[in-house]
């Protein structure tokens, strides 16, 4: 907040003030706790690791809302609530009508929520979530360079440190590229934020399709969506020198297959079906080229809803019913595990399908000892049941969040769209809430109805469910 307000001085945008009061009050709560609690003890066990996940985020999100009430940008709390927890959730959704009139110092402030919220979760998927036995997530850390699955370790501090330097590093490299392709300083290290989060809030009311006659911004955009969608313990191998373990991950090869070939789909249905120019306001296909341009709009869009970014280059709800549905799809799928994307994970998805194909076999094999495999590895019984747990926990979730959009008053495509796109931390959503629009429309309830789903989902399901569980409060 005291970096917001530093960009408010600089931008001479009048809010300085009402941001400095905000980071001031909030750190005088933080010592205020710090106080009260300096004598109790520093042990963890696994209800208090759910607990700290799950009240922390609220506390961060209560806190993170104070510049956006004392700037005036949100009159009312549910607002403000919203804004702040699409931003720390890395979900990009905004009940914000007019972007470019707000202050350059309050953007600052909503990109940072993103930028902290993205880091955030990454530590949780490799530090705190194996360690609650979490939806599977022990696979992906036997790689890790950091703690074992079952108890904490002194690592643990070296793996935050690493991966704090390679995030601060994709979002200075990316901050300098979109300079020096044209976008202004202030644009790029706010896109740069958003990227390396996957995040999506943007500084212009029309997303990256403000740049539609920019090819090369929307180019690197893609591909750091790309990056920041991958397992980030990847891209520390890559930046060791270990590539060859990149190219070997099973789930690496499922997640950049799958893009790669619904991009191309996409492409074929948008040169053969789709005018641009009627679904993208600043482009000309005939001068960029059709090709070109099909197969920049399908990749971008590819990436930026499987990895959750939710950034728009176009109105995909408009590119026929086919492409609508896919994309629709695509916001079930997620980017890899231990990034910053939201949505199930593409590990999830692989192992269920080779499970299932397993199970074929076992039909016609019924004697025979077959296992799941993953990354030359055996999968364990327990981790593919805890999948099909989470599976089934996300879709009923998905269905109760529709049925409360409905109660709500949205009809059924928005409904679904917006459960969708709550829960799995994408952004733009289907009908009233396409990537035309955004969420302003919706109701003080559908605010907070939605605010639950995007910490629901960004928190892995298990961590908020079981504190709604009667045995998790009972004294064993």
């Amino acid at each position: 907040m005291l970096l917001s307000s530093f960009v408010s001085i600089l931008t001479k945008d009048g809010q300085t003030l009402a941001l400095s009061l905000a980071a001031l009050l909030t750190l005088l709560v933080g010592i205020v706790l710090m106080l009260i609690t300096r004598n109790h003890t520093k042990q963890l066990n696994k209800r208090d690791g759910y607990l700290v996940v799950s009240l922390g985020w609220i506390l961060m999100t209560l806190s993170g809302m104070l510049p956006y009430l004392f700037t005036g940008v949100f009159p009312d709390i549910s607002s403000a609530f919203f804004e702040t927890m699409s931003g720390y959730t890395t979900t990009g959704s905004s009940v914000l009508a007019d972007i470019e009139i707000v202050p350059k110092g309050i953007l600052f402030w909503r990109s940072t929520t993103h930028w902290i919220g993205g880091m955030g979760i990454i530590v949780l998927a490799i530090a705190i979530l194996p360690l609650l036995g979490i939806g599977g997530m022990q696979l992906f850390t036997a790689e890790a360079p950091g703690p074992s699955s079952d108890k904490l370790h002194p690592r643990i501090t070296d793996t935050a440190k690493r991966l704090w330097f390679i995030y601060v590093g994709f979002t200075l490299v990316e901050t300098l590229l979109l300079w020096i392709a044209g976008m202004s300083f202030f644009d790029a290290i706010n896109h740069a934020m958003s990227t390396v989060s996957t995040g999506g809030f943007s500084t212009k009311n029309a997303s990256v399709s403000f740049w539609n006659n920019q090819p090369l911004i929307q180019y690197i955009i893609a591909f750091f969506m790309f990056i920041a969608g991958m397992n980030f313990v990847l891209s520390y191998f890559a930046l060791t020198g270990q590539i060859k373990k990149i190219f070997r991950d099973e789930e690496f090869k499922f997640f950049s297959r799958m893009i790669l070939f619904c991009a191309f789909v996409v492409a074929l249905f948008i040169y053969a079906k789709v005018d641009l120019s009627v679904s993208t306001s600043f482009d000309h296909p005939q001068v960029l080229g059709q090709i070109e341009s099909a197969v920049r709009h399908a990749l971008f869009q590819v990436i930026a809803v499987v990895t959750t970014t939710g950034f728009v280059t176009a109105d995909f709800t408009s590119w026929t019913p086919f492409l609508t549905l896919l994309f629709f799809a695509l916001m079930f799928m997620g980017g890899s595990a231990g990034s910053t994307s939201g949505g199930i994970k593409g590990v999830r998805h692989y192992l269920m399908i080779k499970s299932g194909f397993l199970e074929f076999n076992r039909a016609l094999h019924p004697s025979a000892v077959l296992q799941i495999r993953y990354n030359k590895g055996v999968v364990q019984d327990n981790v593919i049941q805890n999948l099909y747990g989470f599976f089934i926990l996300y879709m009923l979730s998905f269905i109760i969040g529709s049925l409360g959009f409905s109660m709500i008053g949205l009809d059924f495509v928005s409904s679904i769209g917006v459960a969708a796109s709550s829960l799995g931390n994408v952004g733009p959503a289907l009908g009233e809430f396409g990537p035309s629009f955004n969420f302003s429309g919706l109701s003080m309830a559908g605010k907070w109805w939605a605010s639950f789903l995007m910490l629901l989902g960004r928190l892995e399901l298990f961590t908020v469910l079981i504190l709604f569980t009667p045995f998790f409060w009972k004294k064993i």
